[in-house]
């Protein structure tokens, strides 16, 4: 599946090789408004490009949340799928 992949996106998926918190992709996106890149990490997890991912007390890891609050992108943290690793370097 081909993915067109924004400038924006594509800043997002070179911060999600590794799990990492919301306030980190804001960080790397260089001054972007926290809420345009909130919209622009929830179209990437509807296209499965990206993963939202809760820490787990039991496992002490980072686990796929299948459910995640798009209202609190703060309360989750984030990595990309292999489709979105393939997407990114594709460019």
């Amino acid at each position: 599946m081909e993915h067109e992949l924004s400038d924006l996106a594509n800043d997002i998926l070179n911060a999600l090789y590794f799990v990492e918190p919301f306030e980190r992709i804001v960080e790397e996106c260089n001054g972007v408004n926290k809420n345009i890149v909130a919209d622009e990490l929830k179209q990437l997890i509807a296209k499965k490009l990206v993963t939202p991912m809760r820490y787990d007390e039991v496992e002490k890891e980072y686990v796929r949340s299948f459910i995640y609050d798009t209202d609190n992108m703060n309360s989750y943290h984030y990595l990309a799928t292999k489709d979105g690793l393939l997407a990114h370097n594709g460019r």
